[in-house]
Parts: structure tokens; C-alpha cells; sequence
């Protein structure tokens, strides 16, 4: 019975790989924000769904703590992005 959710909780993972790549290759910061999110949702459902398989105590507790910090991470990023785009906008208007 715990099976099918292993493999589900490796192509969540697999998943995941795939958009770490793309937020070290993206072609744009919006392409990596996406990608954060995803790394961020994907390690949560994959932990989740190991969790509940296994009956291992604590991991949904580390899931948790991995909502909060990809929340963090992506507030993160957008004030990143906001921060460039003001700096860019105040070098154009400069001579």
C-alpha cells in the first residue's frame, strides 16, 4: 500500500530536480521565481507523502518547516526583483 506513494513522492522529486535546473538556466527571473515556488511546494508534498508512508515521526513537522521557509524564500526574491527594477529605473532617468 505504501508503495504508490513512494513513487509518487520520487516523481514529485524528480519534478523538483527538473526545476532547479531551470532556475539555474531561466531564462528570465520570473522563469526562476516559478521555480522557487515549485521547489518549495514539490519538497513539501514529497515530504508529506514520505511521511505518511513511512509513519516516520517528525518529518511532517521538517514539511512544515520548509512551507515557512519557501514562503520566506519567494518574498525574498520578489523584494530582489522590485530592488533592480528601481535601480534600473533611476539609472535610465539619469544622464
Amino acid at each position: 500500500m505504501n508503495e504508490p506513494l513512494l513513487a509518487a513522492a520520487g516523481l514529485i522529486v524528480l519534478t523538483v530536480a527538473v526545476g532547479l535546473v531551470r532556475i539555474l538556466r531561466g531564462p528570465d527571473d520570473v522563469d526562476r521565481l516559478m521555480a522557487v515556488q515549485l521547489l518549495g511546494t514539490g519538497g513539501i508534498a514529497a515530504l508529506l507523502l514520505t511521511a505518511y508512508a513511512t509513519g516516520v515521526p517528525g518529518v511532517d513537522d521538517v514539511a512544515l518547516g520548509l512551507a515557512l521557509l519557501a514562503a520566506f524564500a519567494t518574498m525574498a526574491f520578489v523584494n530582489l526583483l522590485e530592488t533592480d527594477d528601481d535601480e534600473t529605473e533611476l539609472g535610465e532617468t539619469e544622464p
